[in-house]
Formats: C-alpha cells, structure tokens, sequence
C-alpha cells in the first residue's frame, strides 16, 4: 500500500519553503496548499471547544475554520459546508478536524496525500506530531545570511534584524534537536542551495524519503504557481519562474557590513557545520552582540512560557488529539477500514 503520510515542510521564514511547497504539489500524489492560520490556533484554543467526540462541538470548530477570517481558508478552494459535514460525520479528534481540512484539499486534486507549508512549523514539531502521529517532515535550510537580507526586505516583516538573525538560530537549532531523536523516515533534511543546482537529483533523493516515486514535474514547479500561490503574495513571484541559483549568496549585496558581521558572529559555527563559507568579517561591537542577545533571550523567554502552558493543558485535554485519517493510524486504533467520513469513526 502506497503512503498515505502527511507532509510538512518547515524551515527558517524565506528559505524557499514556498519552491518546495511547489514541487510538491506538482507531484501527481501530493497536494500542499497555500498557507493557512487555523492549525496552530485551533491547537491552542482546543479546550474553548469541549469534547470533539462530540457532534456539535466538531461543528463548531470546522464552522470557526471555514468561516473566521482569519484562518484564510477560503485560500484552499474547498467547499466551507461540505468541509463542516465531512467533520461532522468523521472521527472525533482535534487532529481529524484539522486534517479533514487538508485532506478535502487533496481530494480536489484527486491526490491521496495532503502536506502542509509553514516555515514556523520548525518550531512546533512536537505539537504537529501529537495531532499527526504518522507525519513526515522535510526541513530545508539555506545560508542564513541570505535568509536575513530576504526577512529584511518583506513588507510583513516588521522587527529588526537581531530578530531575523535569532529567527534563523531558532530554525537551525530545533532541527538539530529533532534530527537527532527521530525516526530517519519522519525527519529529513536539504540546503536550498543543492535544491536548486540540481532539482532532479535533490527531489529524486527526497521522493525515497517519503515513498514515492519520482515525477519530473517536480522541476518545473511555477506550473504548480497559478494554482497553489494566492495572487496577493507578490514576495513568492519567483514561484512563477524556472528554477534557478541567482539569489543564492546575494547577501554579500543586501546586508551592510555590521549585519554581515553579525550574523558570522552570532550564526558561525551553525553555517559552517551545514557547509557554508564565512567572509571573514570583523567583529560586532560589544554593544551590538548585547542587542542580539537580549533579543534571543526575551524570544527563548516568551517561547518557554507558552509551552509551560501548553504541559499544563495536555494534564487534562478535553477530547483525543490524534487524527484517524491515514491508514497507519487507523491501523493502531484497530479503526475498521471505512470511509474515513463513516459515522462508524464517531
């Protein structure tokens, strides 16, 4: 049997995420979909809706879905009430809501997987594997410095650049960790850069990751760009074009010499562990380098807070977490092998 696995990719905010997302999508199994803000939140807030065994209450949450504003749902194309009665009538877990969401998406498309694009996730990988216990992760990294100079042009991007910096430490840090404990078929790496010198060969090695076979439509994503790209997200116009190298290395133009040397200072042993090459820039001052650290620090502060309250919550979770939507996990819940929208997974 084919995998029916889900697919996130992850990474540091400007690392190409959006490219992967692309080759992804252009496999003929595989369907990935524009951003979204409603995984994490209804994460978070999964108390405000009771027990999701519970009918009305998995109507409430997929009504919230399809209808708040917020959650850019209506970027998936897929039907608001025919997603609420697929919860409705599906299994009664957080996990399975949200899923169901990105399942329909896949099922618009014909393809029996569904994956998921945000480079944040790279943080909340604990978190997605308690709602996806069967999910694949692929982490593509680029040279920080590169992923600073891009952070520093957007125009969503309004903190500065210690932040950007921390941002990029931040990404690189927690694939490590997560690189280091799990399973060689959940976690995988790959630079942006090999990616886009040899697309073939990279999106080949990638497809014995996650079990597929390899299509050559991966290389020619922009094809996947008109479909998957929402028009308002002029920063990934490159996604309409070929790929290509010319942004690689374009930092040594972007930043100022104080940035460059902040971040060799502050990035250095990460960039040169992962393969990149240092300029040999001077030191910041011991002003700058205080900056940064404060920075880090109040970030590291404010991350560790939310996940104290987070332990404390899953002491007395109001319903199950785990999706029942693929066949492994329905395998271990000895679910009977139903259409997974059968009132017989209530």
């Amino acid at each position: 049997m084919q995998s029916d696995r889900p697919v996130f990719v992850i990474g540091c905010p400007r690392s190409g995420t959006t490219m992967l997302q692309l080759m992804l999508h252009s496999h003929p199994r595989i369907a990935v979909p524009p951003e979204t803000r409603f995984l994490i939140p209804a994460y978070y807030h999964r108390r405000v809706y009771g027990d999701l065994r519970e009918v009305g209450a998995r109507r409430e949450l997929a009504e919230w879905i399809a209808k708040d504003r917020t959650t850019k749902f209506r970027d998936l194309g897929v039907d608001g009430a025919e997603f609420v009665e697929h919860v409705a009538n599906g299994p009664g877990s957080l996990g399975s809501v949200i899923g169901t969401a990105f399942r329909d998406y896949a099922d618009k498309y014909g393809k029996a997987r569904w994956g998921d694009k945000r480079p944040s996730y790279v943080k909340q990988i604990d978190l997605l594997l308690r709602l996806f216990p069967d999910a694949q992760f692929i982490h593509l990294i680029r040279d920080g410095r590169d992923c600073v100079a891009s952070l520093k042009e957007m125009p969503w991007y309004t903190l500065d650049v210690n932040h950007a910096v921390a941002t990029w430490a931040e990404a690189i840090d927690f694939g490590r960790r997560h690189a280091r404990r799990l399973p060689a078929d959940t976690y995988y790496e790959l630079r942006y850069e090999d990616l886009t010198a040899d697309p073939e060969g990279e999106l080949k090695r990638l497809c014995v990751f996650l079990d597929e076979d390899f299509d050559p439509a991966m290389c020619s994503p922009r094809e996947a760009a008109s479909v998957a790209v929402p028009p308002h997200k002029v920063w990934h116009s490159n996604t309409h074009t070929e790929v290509n190298q010319k942004k690689v290395g374009s930092w040594a133009e972007r930043l100022e010499p104080w940035e460059i040397a902040l971040c060799e200072q502050m990035l250095g042993e990460r960039l040169t562990s992962l393969g990149y090459t240092l300029s040999g820039a001077p030191r910041v001052t011991a002003k700058q380098q205080l900056t940064y650290h404060r920075t880090a620090q109040r970030r590291k502060a404010s991350r560790l807070r939310r996940e104290l309250r987070d332990r404390v919550n899953r002491l007395r979770e109001p319903s199950p977490v785990a999706a029942l939507l693929t066949s492994e996990q329905r395998a271990l819940a000895d679910v009977p092998r139903a259409s997974a929208q059968s009132p017989e997974y209530v």
